[in-house]
C-alpha cells in the first residue's frame, strides 16, 4: 500500500509539472509566434533568396553561387567594406576611450552627479535617430555652424565637411563617438565594483595614479572592456542611418557603408537576391570578428573568479 502511494505521488507530481510547463509555453506562445514570423521565417527566406535572382516583380530564379561570386567583381562591395571597417576600427576605440574617461571623472562624490550622468547618456538614446542625423548634417553643411566658425576665424572653406571626401567620414565618426553614453554607464558601474582596498594597498606601497590605473583599474575593467568592444563593434558594422541621412553615401562613395550599399541594392535597384547574399556575408563577417575577439580574451581579459585571463 505504501509503495502504491509513492507511485501515485510521483504520477501526480509529474502531471502537475507537465501542466506547469504547458502553462509556461502558452504564456510564451505570443512571443514565440512573433519570433517565428518576424525573425526565423525571413531569415530562412533570405538564405534562399541569396541563391536566386529576385526583383520582387517576378518569381525568384535559382542561380546558385552567382550572387556570391559577383561580389568579387563588384567595386561598390569592396568600397563599402573598406569604409565600414575603417569606421569600426576608428570609431569604436575612440568611443570606448571617451566613455572610460568620462566614467572615471564621474566616479566620485560630486554635486549634481546624477544630472551629469543623464546629460552624457542622452546622446546614446537619440544619437542614431533620423532627427539627430539631420541636425548633424546642418551643423557640418555648407551653411552650418562649423563652416561659419571657420569663416569667423579667417579660415574659409570652399567645400563643407560633409562635402569633402577626406572629411565626410570623420564627421560621421564624430557622431558615433558622441554616442558614448551607454558604454560610459557600464564603465561607471564596473568602476564602483572595484574594491577600494586594492587602491589603499597600492598607496601604502607608494604607487602613483598612473600605476593604479594601469595595474588595478584597467585589469579589473577588462571584462567590461571586452563586453563593450563586442557590443559596439557589432553596432558599428550595422551603421546605416548616419550615412543615409547625412551624406547619402557620398561624396565619391567615401561614406558608403556596407548596410547602406545593401539597402541601395535591395530598394533602389531591386536586386533582392544579391542584397540577401550581401546580408549573409555581413553576418559572417560579424560572426568571424566576434569569434576572433573571443579567442583573444584569454590573453588580456582578467576574470577574478579564475584568477586572471590565462
Amino acid at each position: 500500500m505504501q509503495h502504491g502511494g509513492v507511485i501515485y505521488m510521483k504520477v501526480k507530481n509529474g502531471i502537475k509539472k507537465e501542466n506547469e510547463n504547458l502553462v509556461g509555453y502558452l504564456l510564451l506562445s505570443p512571443w514565440l509566434l512573433g519570433f517565428m514570423i518576424m525573425y526565423v521565417t525571413p531569415m530562412f527566406l533570405s538564405i534562399y533568396y541569396s541563391f536566386t535572382s529576385y526583383n520582387l516583380l517576378s518569381p525568384p530564379q535559382w542561380t546558385g553561387l552567382d550572387n556570391y561570386q559577383r561580389m568579387f567583381q563588384d567595386e561598390s562591395f569592396w568600397q563599402s567594406l573598406k569604409v565600414t571597417f575603417f569606421y569600426v576600427f576608428v570609431m569604436v576605440p575612440l568611443r570606448l576611450f571617451f566613455a572610460l574617461l568620462v566614467a572615471m571623472l564621474l566616479n566620485s562624490k560630486r554635486k549634481f552627479l546624477g544630472v551629469y550622468r543623464t546629460l552624457f547618456y542622452i546622446p546614446s538614446i537619440v544619437g542614431s535617430s533620423v532627427a539627430v542625423s539631420i541636425v548633424w548634417k546642418q551643423l557640418f553643411g555648407n551653411d552650418g555652424v562649423a563652416m561659419t566658425l571657420l569663416a569667423i576665424m579667417g579660415i574659409p572653406q570652399d567645400v563643407s565637411f560633409i562635402g569633402n571626401p577626406s572629411t565626410a567620414i570623420w564627421t560621421i565618426i564624430a557622431l558615433g563617438v558622441w554616442q558614448f553614453g551607454s558604454s560610459m554607464l557600464i564603465f561607471l558601474a564596473a568602476l564602483k565594483q572595484i574594491p577600494n582596498s586594492l587602491y589603499e594597498s597600492s598607496s601604502i606601497d607608494g604607487a602613483n595614479s598612473w600605476v593604479n590605473f594601469t595595474r588595478i583599474t584597467i585589469p579589473m575593467l577588462t571584462p567590461v572592456i571586452f563586453f563593450n568592444l563586442i557590443l559596439q563593434s557589432i553596432n558599428g558594422f550595422r551603421v546605416f542611418t548616419e550615412g543615409f541621412i547625412i551624406t547619402e553615401g557620398g561624396p565619391m562613395d567615401s561614406t558608403l557603408f556596407y548596410v547602406l550599399n545593401l539597402y541601395r541594392r535591395a530598394f533602389t535597384y531591386f536586386e533582392m537576391g544579391y542584397s540577401s547574399a550581401m546580408a549573409w556575408v555581413l553576418v559572417s563577417i560579424i560572426g568571424l570578428f566576434t569569434f576572433i575577439v573571443f579567442k583573444t580574451q584569454n590573453s588580456w581579459v582578467y576574470y577574478e573568479s579564475k584568477g586572471g585571463g590565462k
